[in-house]
C-alpha cells in the first residue's frame, strides 16, 4: 500500500507581503528628484569645489606654467591686502546703509499699505514695480535718467528751483550705489513688514483701543514687537543680497571713487590681474560670509513657521 503525500500549500499572499520593502519605497519616491539633485551639485557644487581647490594655488593665468601649491597664502593675502580689506569695509558700510534705511523706508510703507483707502491695489503695484527691474537695468535707469548731469531728473528738477547742478556720480559715488540699491530692496522689505502686519491679531489691537491707548503706544507695545521676527528676516535676506551686488558697483562707477566692494575687487582681481588663486581665495571668502548670514535666515524663518504653526 502506497502512501501519497501532498505537497504543502502555499500561504495567500497578504497585502503586506506583496508591498515592496520600506528602503526600496523610500527610494522609489525621490528617484523622480535625482535629475534635479544631479544638475544641481553638477551646476553649483562642482564649480565651488574647483573654485576650493584653485584657492591654494599661487596661479597666475598669464604664467600657468608657474603655478604651485601655497597653501593658505592667498587667503592671508586676502585678509592683509589694504585694497582687499577697504573693499570689505566698503562692502559693510553699503549692505548696512541700504539694508537699514530700506527697511525703515520699507516699515513707513508697509504702514501706509495695511490702511484701507481707494486705489490701494493700485498703489501697491507701483511700489513693488522697482524689485521687479532687472538689477542692470535699474542701475542704468539711475545712472542715466536720474544721474545724469546734463539731462538727468534731480539736475533737472535743481535747474528748476535755481539750485546747483553737481555730477552725482562723482561727487558722491557710494551714495549713489546706495540710493539705487535703496530704491530697488525698499518694495522687497515692505512686502515682508505687510505679510507680517496683517497677521497681527485684531483682537489684540481693538482691545488697546479700548484700553484708550494712542496709535503711538499701539505702534511702540504691540506692532513693532509683532514685527521684530519679520525685520530680522528682512534684514538677513537683504544682507544676503548686498553683500554679493556685483551690477550696481560694475554699472554706476565701474568700482572707482572708492565704491569697489569686495565682489567687484574678486572680479579686478580675476579678470585685470589675472590672478586665479587670489580670486578664488577672495570668492571662497565671501560664499562663507553668505553662508554665515544664510545660516541666521534660515533659523529666523523656520521660528516664524512655528509661532504660526502655534497660533493656528
Amino acid at each position: 500500500m502506497t502512501t501519497v503525500t501532498s505537497a504543502p500549500v502555499a500561504a495567500p499572499q497578504t497585502a503586506a507581503s506583496r508591498r515592496p520593502p520600506r528602503r526600496l519605497r523610500a527610494w522609489a519616491t525621490r528617484a523622480p528628484l535625482l535629475p534635479a539633485l544631479v544638475f544641481m551639485i553638477v551646476v553649483t557644487q562642482l564649480p565651488f569645489v574647483a573654485t576650493l581647490v584653485i584657492s591654494f594655488f599661487d596661479w597666475n593665468a598669464l604664467y600657468p606654467d608657474a603655478r604651485h601649491f601655497a597653501g593658505f597664502a592667498n587667503y592671508s593675502e586676502v585678509l592683509t591686502d589694504p585694497d582687499l580689506r577697504k573693499s570689505v569695509l566698503t562692502t559693510i558700510l553699503l549692505t548696512v546703509t541700504v539694508v537699514v534705511v530700506s527697511l525703515v523706508a520699507g516699515l513707513a510703507l508697509a504702514l501706509l499699505l495695511d490702511r484701507r483707502f481707494r486705489g490701494r491695489g493700485i498703489v501697491r503695484t507701483l511700489l513693488i514695480a522697482p524689485f521687479l527691474v532687472v538689477p542692470v537695468a535699474a542701475a542704468l535707469l539711475w545712472k542715466h535718467v536720474l544721474y545724469n548731469p546734463e539731462y538727468g531728473l534731480l539736475n533737472g528738477l535743481l535747474h528748476y528751483v535755481g539750485g546747483p547742478q553737481p555730477d552725482w556720480i562723482s561727487k558722491t559715488p557710494l551714495l549713489a550705489v546706495e540710493m539705487s540699491l535703496i530704491w530697488q530692496w525698499t518694495p522687497f522689505m515692505m512686502l515682508i513688514l505687510l505679510a507680517g502686519l496683517q497677521s497681527r491679531s485684531a483682537e489684540q489691537i481693538e482691545a488697546a483701543r479700548m484700553d484708550g491707548a494712542s496709535p503711538w503706544q499701539i505702534f511702540r507695545h504691540l506692532t513693532l514687537p509683532h514685527l521684530r521676527r519679520y525685520l530680522e528676516l528682512g534684514a538677513l535676506l537683504g544682507s544676503i543680497y548686498i553683500v554679493q551686488n556685483f551690477d550696481a558697483v560694475f554699472t554706476l562707477t565701474s568700482g572707482g571713487l572708492g565704491t569697489a566692494n569686495l565682489p567687484y575687487t574678486v572680479y579686478q582681481t580675476f579678470y585685470q590681474a589675472h590672478e586665479n588663486g587670489l580670486a578664488s581665495a577672495a570668492g571662497v571668502l565671501v560664499v562663507i560670509g553668505s553662508i554665515i548670514i544664510a545660516t541666521f535666515a534660515l533659523r529666523v524663518v523656520s521660528s516664524l513657521f512655528r509661532e504660526e504653526v502655534g497660533r493656528g
